[in-house]
């Protein structure tokens, strides 16, 4: 589990393909690197990746073809500046929101608001597919590529949230443009009402649920 706080920042190196998929290089701070030993287990852009080796200056992950076809990692150009966050751990504190790691969907930045110098504050919209809507709600939290952000607005398949210009000048939301996808992931509260929701013709299973057993 990770909370979507950001801090750190990682720099693609290399992305070469391997049977089933392909494996990431990133360079990364030392901080970073000191908790991404093998086996370990580090959000890149939100999606939640095994460490397979690691050395003094980068560490490495091996990618399924599952994981290219649903996220960004795929396609990032060598080069790019990427979120890192390693897991948490026990008695960490929770200053963000509970994210798993798992990418639900792609989504796309339609707008966002140009400041001094590049500050970009205020309220930046994205698109969704359109199966999240049930998930989104007001007030509610979405991680985009990995950072943990509060939804001001939601329609049937776009979102907002606004940014202060700390947010953008500590991550890489800065080089955002239109049209950049970016990996989302929803609230897990927001999967388990909309979950529940979806089992309300069956109200004879849930109220077995509700009272101490789940038996299918």
């Amino acid at each position: 589990m990770f909370t979507g706080l950001i801090r750190y920042l990682g720099t693609l190196e290399s992305r070469s393909p391997r049977p089933g998929g392909a494996r990431l290089r990133i360079a990364a701070p030392p901080d970073l690197l000191a908790r991404a030993e093998r086996g370990a287990s580090v959000a890149v852009n939100g999606a939640c990746l095994t460490s397979v080796a690691a050395d003094g200056r980068a560490w490495e992950a091996e990618l399924s073809e599952e994981t290219l076809a649903k996220t960004t990692l795929g396609r990032l150009a060598l080069g790019a500046r990427v979120h890192l966050e390693p897991a948490l751990c026990v008695g960490d504190p929770l200053d963000g929101h509970l994210v798993s790691g798992h990418v639900d969907g792609l989504g796309q930045l339609r707008s966002r608001p140009e400041g001094q110098a590049g500050a970009a504050e205020g309220i930046w919209r994205f698109s969704m597919p359109t199966e999240l809507a049930a998930m989104m709600a007001p007030k509610g939290s979405v991680a985009v590529d990995g950072i943990s952000l509060t939804v001001v607005d939601c329609g049937s398949d776009w979102f907002s949230v606004a940014l202060i210009p700390e947010t953008v000048a500590c991550t890489a939301l800065k080089g955002l443009r239109p049209g950049d996808p970016v990996n989302l992931e929803a609230d897990p509260v927001g999967r388990f009402v909309a979950r529940a929701l979806a089992l309300r013709g069956t109200e004879e299973r849930l109220t077995r649920f509700a009272q101490g057993g789940w038996n299918g």
